[in-house]
Parts: C-alpha cells; structure tokens; sequence
C-alpha cells in the first residue's frame, strides 16, 4: 500500500470517527445545554491533555509569547465550540457540514490580513464560487433563517481565524500551550454558564460524553499519522468525506433528508475548497506558506489539533516534500 492511500484510508477512518463525534453531540443536545455538553467534553479530555504535557520534553514556560494573538484563537475556539455544537443540536448534520465547509474559504481571505498572502484571480473566483454556494444552502429570503444557522456561519467565522492565527504564531508556540488555553477558557467559562444550564446526567449520558471526548482525541491521532504518511494535499480533502456520513446518520438516526438546496450547495462548496487546496499544492500559487493544506476541522479548542502535535513530533504539517 502507497504512503498516499494509506493516508487517505487513515483520514477517512478520522473523519467517520468526527462524523459520529456529531452524532453524539446531536442526540445530546437533544437533552442538554451546548454549554453542558462542551463542559464535560472538556473536563474528560483534560487526562489526555495532562499525558501530552507530560510528555513535552521542549523546554519553556506555559505563557505565551504571543499573548495577543493566544487570547484572540482562544476566544475563537471557544466561540466555535458553543456555535458548532449548538448548530449539529438544531440543524440537519447535512447542513451543518455544508456551512462549516466554507471555512477554508474564509482561511483564504483571513490570509490576506493576517499573512500577508497574495490571493490571485483564480483563487478569489473559487472564493466568490464558494460563497455563492452557502447562500444556496441558506437560501436567504425562500427559507426561515433561525439561531442555528447564525450559530454555524459564527463557527465557521471562528474556525477559519483560530485555523489562520495557529499558522501566524505555531513556529513560536510551544503546542501544548496551544491546546491548553483553549481547554482552560472553555472549562472556566463553560462551567461558570453551567449555574444557568445544569441538567443532572445519568451515567450512560456522562459515558456518552466520554465517548464525545475519547472520539475527538482518536480522530485527531488518525489525522496525524494519515499526515505523517501521507502528502497533505491528498489528506486534507478527505474532510469532504463527512458529508456522506451526514446524509446516512441523518436518515437513519433522526429522520433527516438533505433537500436539494443543500445538495447544490454543498456541492459548489465542496467543489471551491477542492479547487483551492490543490492551487494551494503548487508551490508557486502563493507567496506563503499554505494554510489549508493542513487543515482538517473546525478548531473548537477541546482537544489536541493535527498541526501543532505535527511540529512537535519533528515533522511540519506544511512540508512541501512528498513523503519517504
């Protein structure tokens, strides 16, 4: 088996493990508060996060050498914890995805400010492409507009900027400071909104939310060795893949039917970001590093990201080298 194909099985198995992630936090939300859920999601992640930093060997302290730029991906993070999970509990999966899949579109124009990234023509046609394509999932005008898809565009908002503020300060960071901030402001700030929102759980919920915590960090292991093995421009498309998943949970669990409107527009969405990630992949296209390469979902700041873990295990998630 090709480096390549065993990449791509590895991140498809991840994504399908994300996949269901959703699904449980769809069937919770049923039941609880988005704070609750992403509380305790936070809390049973914090013994894996405490086995990484028991692992950093890199000599440093925990405050950040960019602290301006910490507290801004944190409140990111936290911002598209909240709204992605409140948007899976009120939304079709389909259409949820659809919308978050239009954060490397805004990667590509957060780039520009933030990188100093010189977008040309083609890429800035793929963009308006793309964004067209969420106005048809949204339909604006033709279909009520509710909190839940306010909250998934805010998450796609936040995503995108957490993703372009790790590519602005990663080479300076250590990675555990970055996974442990947003954990910490997520835990403090979601456990002070649990006064408003608690819900006793029984123990088969709390296992489910476990089970929330133990996918993500599994996941996120699989993206990581699919990087290590394969290109990332093969890699990073999989995310797509989660569409599918969406459509088969959605109608066998909850009933849910992707309605036209969706499927084209997830459809130009998937398309845009395909198009941008393999301009991305030639080294000449832009005059940066590139960004959505390497990534592979939204930053909710509840468990370790691929890129950071990448860097501290000794190989850079934006390698433009083809592996051995």
């Amino acid at each position: 088996m090709s480096p390549n194909i065993k990449g791509a099985l590895l991140a498809l198995l991840a994504f399908a493990i994300f996949a269901t992630h959703d699904v449980f936090v769809k069937t919770l939300g049923a039941v609880y508060s988005p704070f609750q859920i992403v509380f305790f999601s936070v809390l049973f992640s914090f013994p894996l996060a405490m086995i990484v930093l028991m692992r950093d060997a890199q000599p440093g302290t925990l405050v950040p050498r960019h602290p301006w730029w910490m507290a801004l991906r944190t409140a990111s993070a936290v911002t598209t914890a909240i709204c992605a999970f409140y948007a899976f509990t009120v939304l079709p999966l389909a259409q949820t995805y659809a919308i978050l899949f239009a954060a490397p579109l805004l990667i590509t124009i957060l780039a520009i400010p933030v990188l100093g990234e010189k977008v040309r023509l083609r890429r800035w046609m793929a963009v308006l492409v793309g964004l067209t394509g969420v106005l048809v999932v949204l339909r604006p005008g033709s279909t009520d507009l509710t909190l839940g898809h306010a909250a998934a565009l805010a998450a796609a908002v936040g995503s995108s900027l957490a993703s372009i503020i790790v590519r602005r300060i990663g080479a300076d960071e250590r990675p555990i400071v970055m996974l442990i901030y947003p954990l910490m402001a997520n835990f403090i700030l979601m456990g002070g909104a649990l006064y408003f929102v608690y819900k006793p759980m029984p123990i088969e919920h709390l296992g489910l939310v476990a089970l929330v915590a133990a996918f993500a960090w599994v996941a996120n292991r699989c993206i990581i060795t699919a990087y290590q093995s394969g290109e990332a421009a093969i890699i990073a498309p999989m995310q797509y893949s989660q569409i599918i998943w969406a459509a088969l949970f959605g109608a066998l669990l909850f009933d849910e039917n992707i309605d036209r409107g969706t499927l084209i527009g997830a459809s130009i969405i998937i398309a845009s970001g395909l198009y941008i990630v393999l301009r991305e992949s030639k080294a000449d296209d832009t005059s940066t590093t590139p960004v959505l390469r390497t990534r592979s979902r939204h930053e909710t700041g509840t468990y370790m990201r691929a890129g950071p873990v990448l860097r501290w295990i000794g190989r850079h998630p934006d390698d433009q080298s083809k592996p051995k």
